[in-house]
């Protein structure tokens, strides 16, 4: 049901030779970079009609108005299942307190007597946040995606979801509920690249947003990529990741669980297991298939995923050489199951998100232990972060100087503009000064 990739016995490879062994999902967002441009550039010249001629196409459904009625929000919120509710409201809770913690205060340092440099936090004005809609319904990405943003203090959120056909053109009643439940009552039912377009060129219905952000399939990271420049994003997010790094100490039963947790998102989820012990990797796959048997999704998602060339178990000689396969994977979601798994999670350099010991999976981080479960993909942990408030900030600098605080740099910043045969920028230092440059004290 999956493959095996024996790195053992040679000396690891570094960089890219060892990033080229391991597996990895196709994905190509160029490619489909001009598919989704005539769609973009659609949305661009016929706004809302072209929004309602794609989801019939695509949902096949036939809107009267893409933004979501108000009344329509509040019905799905007193619909909801109450042990749904009170699920989100738990999840909505724990990622409060962690965002919360991430918010930034201006500091300013004083440079030299006089001469001082602020360094203040502004939040983007107006934010559109995708929910995706397609295999399954993700209101945890609403909780995940709306709760930073008003942490950070943007002061216009709007979302999108799928046209649903079962739900009369709506986004599933389930998205809109969590959107009550946060307050968001500026809710489109616009899916794919027809919504990222909306955000970044605005319709009659939508104002433009300055920045996009959630998961979506490859259609909504093409259209990121085709914006950027135009808005800010946050990631253009590939099909699901789950590593586990393990030892003989690690439960199989728990380790397979979490393999297939993450397999049944999409059948180019990756699921990659990286060991030492082969015992642990022959009862992990003893054991995926009366698992796999026993839940739902298996022959569209699960079995193509763990089947597919983005998933295999990975022997190696050692943890230390465990460890430079998983920096080198960079992978979305990390599990460490070793002996001793905080001190080797501290050790580990790429991971969107690092899950701890045996009662720490993947699961929990997506819906309710407060961290944010939107991620890099693609290796991309190497440089990228995951969602936070962080990612709704600007930083701005403020630069407030006197005369003798300018004064005495005045022979430096004139010297420097000089060497980079920039004279212009020495003459304004000049003309305050009368053309000629104080003396340095």
């Amino acid at each position: 049901m999956i493959s095996r990739i024996d790195l053992r016995g040679d000396a690891l490879p570094e960089g890219p030779a060892l990033r080229d062994l391991l597996p990895r999902a196709d994905f190509d967002v160029q490619a489909a970079l001009e598919k989704v441009r005539p769609i973009c550039e659609a949305v661009h010249h016929r706004g809302d009609a072209a929004l309602i001629d794609f989801a019939e196409k695509f949902d096949g459904v036939r809107l009267e108005n893409v933004r979501v009625p108000a009344q329509a929000l509040t019905d799905a919120l007193a619909a909801l299942d109450p042990a749904v509710r009170a699920a989100l409201e738990e999840s909505i809770r724990r990622a409060r307190l962690v965002h919360r913690a991430q918010r930034r205060t201006a500091h300013t340092t004083q440079v030299v007597p006089g001469g001082s440099v602020t360094e203040k936090w502004v939040p983007v004005e107006r934010v559109g946040l995708y929910a995706p809609g397609g295999r399954s319904v993700y209101p945890s990405s609403v909780v995940m995606n709306v709760v930073p943003a008003q942490e950070a203090g943007v002061e216009s959120i709007a979302l999108a979801s799928p046209a649903q056909a079962e739900f009369g053109g709506l986004p599933h009643p389930t998205i809109l509920a969590a959107c009550a439940l946060l307050g968001v009552d500026e809710v489109y039912a616009a899916g794919g690249a027809t919504a990222v377009a909306m955000f970044a060129y605005g319709t009659e219905s939508c104002p433009p947003a300055n920045m996009v952000t959630g998961p979506g399939n490859i259609w909504v990271a093409a259209a990121k990529r085709y914006f950027t420049g135009r808005i800010g994003i946050d990631a253009e997010a590939g099909p699901t990741e789950i590593a586990i790094l393990a030892d003989d100490t690690a439960d199989p039963v728990h380790v397979a669980a979490d393999l297939i947790s993450q397999a049944e998102h999409d059948p180019l989820a990756a699921a990659v297991l990286v060991t030492d012990s082969a015992a642990l990797a022959d009862a992990v796959e003893k054991e995926l298939a009366p698992q796999v048997a026993a839940t739902r999704h298996v022959d569209d998602r699960i079995v193509p995923a763990l089947k597919g060339r983005q998933s295999a178990i990975v022997l190696v000689d050692g943890i230390e050489e465990g460890l430079k396969v998983v920096d080198a994977y960079g992978a979305e979601h990390l599990e460490i199951q070793t002996a001793d798994a905080a001190a080797v999670a501290g050790r580990v350099r790429n991971a969107g998100a690092i899950f701890i010991g045996p009662w720490a999976p993947v699961s929990l981080g997506d819906y309710a232990a407060g961290s944010n479960h939107v991620l890099p993909t693609g290796g991309c942990a190497c440089h990228s972060s995951g969602l936070s408030v962080q990612s709704f900030l600007r930083g701005i600098h403020i630069v407030d100087y006197t005369r003798d605080a300018l004064a005495e740099v005045a022979h430096h910043v004139v010297t420097l503009a000089e060497a980079e045969d920039l004279p212009a920028h020495g003459a304004a230092i000049k003309a305050r000064f009368g053309w000629k440059v104080p003396e340095s004290k």
